[in-house]
């Protein structure tokens, strides 16, 4: 019997390339398709927006690509392996293998291997492009495809409750002096009541408090709105509340996450969300390693029993088992109900060990 971990270096890179070449078309295949769905949903609303054009479109799916290849890269190594498994299955390959000493596990050696190579560099992509493209095209759906300032450090659409007001600053921007709020609305209240809504176009720091520009006030008791240009108003708002108002894991790359959430834990907040996120962020490229194992059912049984189909199914039926599995504990990790620790990392060990079964028996 062969004791060897990998295969033979012919049939290790055989595979390997079999794998890389399917999973890689799928992923293609994928993306074309869900993004044009996706542009013909937003290419409506992005027009509509005067000086908007072609540019504008492009720009769009500059942005977008990234989001969808990261989500649906495991995906797509799930699938791509199943349909190399069915190939090697229906040609006896695996038979063949097998008759060589050439177990179960040697087989998925060389995928593993790939799959942890890709996982790495779908980690690094995700912190380097992923988290700045989320960051980008958030802001800009979120002010109506209107021009957003090309700036680092932006954040939009965030709220902060200070005192009895409500904040809603759709644009914040900036670091350190130059740190800033575009589109600032702050809703007035007293006893549980509605006082007034102040819109401002701009606001800076000033002192203790902030400097609001071309400001209007709508007055609920007089059912008036007045203008001026300048008012001081937020005292005692820092803007370090704002930028921890809104700490969104899929925006943040790792070491920006795990320092904001070193602050979110100094100002008292509750962290379970962003930690959940940090630990999602390692557990999620990881998952495919997992999708060969899950897998490997398809590799396994004669083809010529009429249940190589069926094995397909089983084992797309897994993968689709554990991104369903992986959702909802993150969800449950996102509201407290689970440790973020276990809420991140429980369905990744859930899923190896249902594969690892799986497969000890096909081996069997």
């Amino acid at each position: 019997m062969n004791l060897r971990f990998f295969p033979s270096r012919r049939i290790a890179l055989y595979t390997i390339k079999l794998f890389v070449t399917r999973s890689l078309a799928v992923l293609i295949a994928l993306v074309l398709v869900l993004m044009t769905l996706d542009l013909l949903g937003e290419s409506g609303k992005i027009l509509a927006v005067p000086g908007n054009g072609e540019a504008e479109l492009w720009k769009y799916v500059s942005l977008r690509l990234p989001l969808l290849i990261s989500r649906f890269l495991p995906f797509s190594v799930l699938l791509g392996t199943l349909i190399a498994f069915t190939a090697l299955n229906q040609h006896s390959e695996v038979v063949a293998m097998k008759a060589a000493g050439i177990s179960a596990h040697q087989m998925l050696a060389p995928l593993i291997l790939a799959s942890l190579i890709i996982a790495a560099g779908l980690f690094v992509f995700n912190e380097k492009v992923v988290v700045n493209a989320n960051r980008q095209v958030t802001a800009w759906s979120d002010n109506d495809y209107k021009p957003v300032p090309p700036e680092s450090g932006i954040l939009s659409n965030v709220w902060l409750l200070s005192g009895n007001d409500l904040l809603q600053a759709r644009h914040v921007g900036g670091r350190g002096s130059a740190f800033h709020i575009e589109d600032l609305t702050i809703y007035d209240r007293e006893g549980g009541e509605l006082q007034q809504v102040i819109n401002a176009k701009r606001a800076v720091p000033y002192g203790n408090a902030w400097k609001l520009s071309d400001v209007s006030i709508y007055s609920t008791a007089m059912n008036m709105v007045r203008r001026q240009p300048e008012l001081v108003a937020l005292e005692g708002v820092k803007p370090e509340q704002l930028k921890l108002a809104k700490v969104d894991p899929d925006q943040l790359d790792f070491w920006t996450l795990r320092k904001r959430i070193d602050e979110l834990e100094r100002a008292g907040r509750p962290t379970d969300e962003a930690r959940a996120g940090l630990w999602h962020k390692v557990s999620g490229p990881l998952s495919t390693i997992l999708m060969p194992l899950l897998a490997a059912t398809a590799a396994f049984g004669l083809a010529r029993s009429g249940q190589v189909l069926l094995r397909a199914c089983i084992g797309m039926a897994l993968g689709f088992a554990y991104f369903v599995a992986d959702n909802f504990s993150l969800a449950m990790g996102n509201v407290g109900a689970y440790p973020p620790f276990l809420a991140a990392w429980a369905p990744f060990l859930l899923f190896l060990l249902v594969g690892e079964s799986v497969l000890i028996r096909s081996e069997e």
